[in-house]
C-alpha cells in the first residue's frame, strides 16, 4: 500500500527515511487522510531508483486514526524484512494473525482511503472507526510469488480500536496480505527465474539430460533474495507450472529452520544446508537439484559459481555452473548457428549468427538449393532440419539442411480459401516435433508433426476461443505461444502442452491452461520466444500506435529496456540467447538490432528465423 509521499502542508503521521548512493533521501510529509468527506488518494512513491532503501518508523505517540492508517500504508512498501515496524500499528491480536505473505495486491496509484461515517464502522468519540481502501487493480502476487494480471475495483476494509487505558489507536482488523501502488512495487519487487525440469520430455538424442522450464516469481528485491529464491525453489513450481515439470528435490525438502542468511564465500561457492529429507540421494540427483538452484541463482548478485548441497552435516554433492550446462539441457545455454530468412528470390538463406554480415548464403538442401517458392521457414534446432510453407500457403514442406537432398511431397495441406485462411509459420520444439495451425475456417486446428514427419496429430485445445494466427513452442516443449483472433481482436496466450501415452506409441498431446500475456494489447501482429521466460511482441494497444516490448510468460514486464522503435513491423524473431541480435522483417526488409546500437538494415528478403 503506498502513500504520496510527496507533503501536502499536512501534519506528516509517519517518517520513511530512504537511503542512496550519494547521499540521503528523507521521504516524510505524508498527506493524512481524511475522517469524513471527499475520498483521497493514497498515491503511490514516484519512480525511484531501484537502488534506494526505505526504512518505516513506528507510530507516534497519540497518532491519530488517520495517522496510524497511514503509517502503516508507509511501512508496508518499505524493506523490512518481516514487516516488524508494520505490526507495531496493529493490536496484539491483529498482529499475531496478519499474514503478508499470503498476497500482494497491485493497484495503478496507492489505495485511496475514506473513513466510514457512523452508520457503517462508528466515530472516533467511539472508541472504533473504519477506513475504506479503494483503487484500480493491476496485478495480484500470490502465496507462491506467482503474478497474474487483474482488472477491476479494489475495495478492502481496515478497522481501528482506541485502547481503553493508553488512548492509543491501533489497527484490530485488515486484510490478509499486502497492497501497494505500480511504482512502490516496481522498486520492492523483482522477477526471478526460478528451474524446474519437463517431465515426460528428453531432449532428442540425449535421453540422460533433463530439459530446464524457467518458473518466474516475483520476490522483495532487498530481503536476502537468495534465500527467498533457494526456499522457493525448494517449495515446488507455482501452480500453473506445476502440470507439466517436475523438481529432483524429494518433498518436504528444506531449508533447516535456524538457518541464517545464505550468502556464498570469497570463491563464489555456496553452501546450502538442507534437512533429512534430502539425505541419501544418490550424485545424479544430487547434482540435478543442484543444477537447479544454480541456474536461478544465476542472476542475482552476490554470482554464484557452484553450490554444494549438505544434509545431516555431510556433503551430498557439489557442482560448478560448467557441471550443471553438461548435465542438464538449457535452451539459451545452446547458441545457434546461424539466422535463417527468405531471400527475394522465395528461397531459403541463413547468415551466420550474431556477424555483421549482409549478404546470405544459400541454406544447404531442397528448401535453400531448390525451385519451391517458400512464404515462411522454420528450423530445427540442432539445425539440422527445415520446414518451409509454400508461397501460397497451402504446402508444408520438410527437407534435411544437407547439399543435394530431395524435397518429397509435402507432409501437410491446407484447404484454406485464401492465404491468410491456410497455414502459419511452423515452430519446432526441442523434441524434434514440428508444430503449425492450419487457419481454415472450416476445420481450423493445431497440428504436432513429431520428428516432422508421418501423420499430423491434432492437438487438443479444450479451453481455445478464437482462431490461432501464429504458433511459437518454447525451447523445454511445455510451453506455447499462440497469437489468437477472436472477433478481429488479435492476444498473446501461453498455453501448457500435455502429453499422454506410453514410451514408444503416439501421444495424445493438448494444450491447457492458456492465459493472456499482454491484456493491455488488443492487436499483436508478430511476437518470438526471447529467452527462458520471456517474449518479445509487436502490437498495439486500443487506439494507440504500434510497439514493440518484451513481456514475460506471466503476462508482467520485466525490467529491461524495451526495444528501439521501428516502423512497419510483420515478423520479429529473437534467440534464447540474449547476447544475439533481434532481427525483424519490416518496410526496410531483413533488419537487425545490436545490443547498444539502433536498427540497422540486412539485406532484402521476409520471414527471419532463429532455430526453434
Amino acid at each position: 500500500m503506498g502513500a504520496d509521499r510527496g507533503g501536502r502542508g499536512r501534519r506528516a503521521p509517519a517518517r520513511v527515511m530512504a537511503y542512496a548512493a550519494g547521499g540521503v533521501l528523507l521521504l516524510a510529509g505524508c498527506a493524512s487522510m481524511p475522517d469524513s468527506g471527499d475520498l483521497r488518494g493514497v498515491e503511490s512513491t514516484p519512480r525511484q531508483d531501484t537502488q534506494v532503501r526505505v526504512f518505516a518508523v513506528p507510530p507516534g505517540e497519540d497518532a491519530q486514526p488517520s495517522e496510524i492508517v497511514q503509517g502503516f500504508l508507509e511501512a508496508l512498501t518499505s524493506d523490512d524484512p518481516h514487516y516488524k515496524t508494520a505490526r507495531q500499528y496493529l493490536t496484539g491480536d491483529a498482529a499475531k494473525t496478519w499474514r503478508p505473505e499470503l498476497s500482494t495486491t497491485v493497484l495503478t496509484d496507492g489505495p485511496g482511503a475514506k473513513a466510514e461515517g457512523a452508520g457503517a464502522g462508528g466515530r472516533e468519540d467511539t472508541g472504533e472507526i473504519s477506513y475504506m481502501l479503494t483503487g484500480t487493480k493491476v496485478a495480484t502476487v500470490d502465496a507462491q510469488q506467482s503474478y497474474a494480471p487483474a482488472t477491476g475495483a479494489y475495495g478492502r476494509t481496515v478497522h481501528l480500536t482506541q485502547d481503553e487505558k493508553s488512548g492509543q489507536w491501533r489497527i484490530d482488523a485488515l486484510p490478509q496480505g499486502v497492497v501497494m501502488g505500480e511504482s512502490d512495487f516496481q522498486r520492492n519487487y523483482m522477477s526471478v527465474n526460478k528451474y524446474y525440469f519437463a517431465s515426460n520430455t528428453t531432449v532428442a538424442g540425449a535421453d540422460t539430460q533433463p530439459t530446464t522450464v524457467a518458473d518466474p516469481v516475483y520476490v522483495r528485491r532487498r530481503v536476502d533474495p537468495m534465500t527467498q529464491m533457494v526456499r522457493s525453489v525448494l517449495s515446488g513450481p507455482t501452480r500453473w507450472l506445476g502440470p507439466v515439470v517436475r523438481s529432483s528435490f524429494p518433498t518436504g525438502t528444506a531449508l533447516p529452520k535456524d538457518v541464517g542468511a545464505l550468502t556464498p564465500d570469497d570463491r563464489n561457492k555456496l553452501t546450502v544446508p538442507l534437512n533429512g529429507k534430502a539425505a541419501g540421494v544418490g550424485t545424479n540427483r544430487c547434482e540435478e537439484m543442484a543444477a537447479q538452484l544454480l541456474f536461478t541463482l544465476h542472476s542475482l548478485s552476490p554470482a554464484v559459481d557452484e553450490v554444494e548441497l549438505r544434509a545431516g552435516g555431510a556433503e551430498l554433492c557439489s557442482l560448478t555452473q560448467k557441471g550443471a550446462d553438461a548435465a542438464v539441457f538449457r535452451s539459451s545455454v545452446r547458441r545457434p548457428d546461424y539466422l535463417y530468412f527468405v531471400d527475394a528470390k522465395d528461397r531459403l538463406v541463413r547468415i551466420p549468427a550474431g556477424s555483421s554480415d549482409t549478404k546470405p548464403d544459400p541454406a544447404p538442401g531442397a528448401l535453400g538449393e531448390g525451385d519451391t517458392a517458400l512464404r515462411s521457414v522454420a528450423v530445427s534446432r540442432d539445425e539440422h532440419t527445415a520446414a518451409g510453407v509454400s508461397l501460397d500457403g497451402k504446402s508444408l514442406y520438410v527437407g534435411s539442411l544437407v547439399s543435394g537432398g530431395s524435397l518429397g511431397e509435402p507432409v501437410l495441406r491446407s484447404h484454406g480459401p485464401t492465404e491468410k485462411d491456410r497455414l502459419t509459420t511452423p515452430s519446432w520444439d526441442a523434441h524434434d516435433g514440428l508444430w503449425v495451425a492450419d487457419r481454415d475456417p472450416d476445420n481450423p486446428r493445431l497440428l504436432l508433426l513429431e520428428e516432422g514427419k508421418g501423420d499430423p496429430l491434432e492437438v487438443r485445445m479444450p479451453h481455445l476461443d478464437g482462431r490461432i494466427q501464429a504458433v511459437r513452442v518454447a525451447a523445454d516443449g511445455v510451453r506455447i505461444a499462440l497469437v489468437v483472433d477472436k472477433g478481429g481482436k488479435k492476444t498473446l496466450l501461453i498455453g501448457l502442452i500435455e502429453r499422454e501415452g506410453k514410451p514408444g506409441e503416439q501421444s495424445a498431446v493438448r494444450v491447457v491452461e492458456l492465459r493472456s500475456a499482454t491484456p493491455e494489447l488488443e492487436e499483436i501482429t508478430a511476437m518470438s520466444w526471447a529467452g527462458d521466460s520471456r517474449l518479445v511482441v509487436v502490437g498495439r494497444e486500443h487506439g494507440g500506435v504500434e510497439q514493440m516490448r518484451y513481456v514475460q510468460v506471466d503476462g508482467s514486464t520485466p525490467d529491461v529496456p524495451a526495444p528501439a522503435a521501428l516502423t512497419g513491423v510483420k515478423e520479429v524473431t529473437a534467440a534464447e540467447d540474449d547476447q544475439l541480435p533481434l532481427v525483424a522483417y519490416s518496410v526496410d526488409g531483413i533488419v537487425r538490432l545490436p545490443s547498444g546500437a539502433q536498427w540497422q538494415k540486412v539485406t532484402e528478403g521476409t520471414a527471419p528465423v532463429y532455430p526453434g
